[in-house]
């Protein structure tokens, strides 16, 4: 019997705080599984939850990096342990398949511990001045009250990359996750709720974009805005931020070709093609859905991505057998079979999937989509899906398959397939996009190393790694004439 989790609760200033709203989160897998009631913040809560971060920033910056490395290895520490528990929580929340639901916590649990190290690393500069006599220090400092709001797809992982550098470099957190999922955002700040913080240095507020998303965007007293989400909510956050003078970063999205050439390995071709784009039901920001190969392994590709999708299991998030989890609800689902009926109109070949399927529990099951003839200039191969569909494009040449892959707004990750060191070594310095992979689907990454993109796809410094500290804090040079 699965547990409704009770999250009627926002955390402010230390304390739980009932609220007047709620929401129903329900499993993509089965409609009948209620996974948990959740608070719904007002205005009100959100603006104390602001003003509790702000007064807990001089207590929680002037602590020591002992201190905050032990609290974020605690978390850390906790998140692993309770993995197999949280990672079901996130499958029945989300609708990953179970492995992938426990390793996204497992992940977040590394998160909490690399940044636990990251807290005592906090290095400056000390640099000759062109003075006699003068010195020179550079010094990073907490930027303030970070304003940390997250998308559905990563409910515990992309939280987790946030949260931990913003408490490991001594900043305050308001903390909103998706309205869509709830669920581990809540049993996250449960963890951190217990686990040292000073009152107020990290505050839970969950809702509507609308209004506890809306409101921490434009607070004066939110200092810095982490942001992932769509590319048109992204464009108007960074605006009102910009405006009021606040610091901001964005993660928006992808649209990310693979270049497949003739001298790729075919099997490991289909795998990087089929695993980067369908697999996770294609909400992934780094999926490779547009595949662009030339001409004497296009059909075989083609094929061989048809097979394997055919081949793949689609049903309940928690059935082991299990390879692909349903859509996340019902509004995702409507988006995506509109994109099958514009991929259909515009002539593009459907090789294979599209159908909703039914299974023994209501949920949002779709067949994975395969779709070959497509052109650069198609609707659904520009615009981003965020579900599980794959278009396969010709190119004549090396040459013509990466002005493709580079032809386009977004420029979040790209890979390529080949067997050629040359080739290999000119796409990694000549693609426009953040992140390049060799051999490898592009959506898999580290969290030891910077993550982010170019174009529309990202904005600001980057996320993760020891990037993640040109964001979370700000630069002082200081000088020092000792008399």
């Amino acid at each position: 019997m699965n547990m409704v989790q009770s999250g009627k609760s926002n955390y402010i200033a230390g304390e739980w705080v009932d609220a007047n709203d709620f929401s129903e989160n329900r499993n993509p897998s089965n409609l009948g599984d209620l996974v948990g009631l959740y608070a719904r913040a007002s205005i009100e809560q959100t603006q104390q939850a602001i003003e509790a971060a702000k007064a807990a920033l001089p207590e929680w910056t002037g602590a020591s990096p002992q201190l905050r490395a032990e609290i974020l290895e605690r978390v850390g520490i906790e998140l692993m342990a309770r993995r197999d528990e949280l990672g079901e929580l996130l499958s029945r929340e989300e609708g990953k398949i179970l492995s992938e639901g426990v390793g996204e916590v497992t992940r977040a649990a590394q998160l909490f511990k690399f940044y636990a190290q990251e807290a005592l690393r906090v290095e400056g500069l000390a640099i000759a001045s062109i003075r006699p006599g003068v010195r020179v220090e550079v010094r990073h400092e907490p930027v303030g009250v970070v304003g940390i709001i997250t998308p559905w797809n990563f409910p515990i992982a992309i939280p987790a990359w946030k949260i931990a550098p913003a408490l490991a470099y001594g900043n305050t957190v308001v903390f909103k996750p998706a309205d869509l999922t709830p669920g581990c955002g809540w049993a996250l700040a449960e963890i951190l709720s217990r686990s040292g913080l000073p009152a107020g240095a990290f505050n839970l507020v969950m809702g509507r974009g609308s209004v506890v998303g809306d409101l921490i965007v434009r607070s004066a007293g939110v200092n810095a805005v982490t942001f992932t989400g769509s590319e048109a909510t992204g464009r108007s956050i960074r605006t009102i931020v910009a405006e009021r003078g606040g610091k901001i970063q964005q993660e928006m999205g992808g649209k990310s070709p693979l270049v497949v050439l003739d001298d790729a390995n075919l099997e490991n071709a289909i795998d990087c093609a089929i695993g980067g784009s369908v697999v996770s039901t294609g909400q992934r920001c780094t999926s490779n859905t547009r595949i662009i190969a030339t001409p004497a392994i296009h059909d075989a590709l083609a094929e061989g991505m048809a097979a394997r999708a055919r081949q793949l299991v689609v049903g309940n998030a928690l059935d082991p057998t299990t390879q692909i989890g349903p859509v996340v609800d019902q509004k995702q689902l409507d988006t995506n079979l509109r994109y099958l009926d514009v991929a259909d109109d515009e002539g593009a070949q459907r090789l294979c999937g599209g159908e909703i399927l039914e299974r023994e529990h209501p949920g949002f099951y779709l067949s994975p989509a395969v779709y070959a003839d497509c052109t650069n200039d198609m609707v659904h191969v520009r615009e981003e899906i965020f579900g599980p569909v794959v278009s396969v494009l010709k190119a004549g040449s090396y040459e013509e398959a990466l002005a493709v892959a580079n032809d386009s707004p977004l420029g979040l990750s790209s890979g390529i397939c080949t067997t050629s060191l040359k080739y290999a070594e000119d796409f990694k310095s000549r693609s426009t996009s953040g992140m390049v992979f060799v051999n490898l689907p592009t959506a898999g990454v580290d969290y030891h190393v910077p993550f982010g993109g170019r174009k529309a796809s990202s904005y600001g410094p980057r996320e993760q790694g020891r990037a993640a500290r040109d964001f979370f804090t700000n630069s002082k040079t200081a000088y020092t004439n000792p008399l």
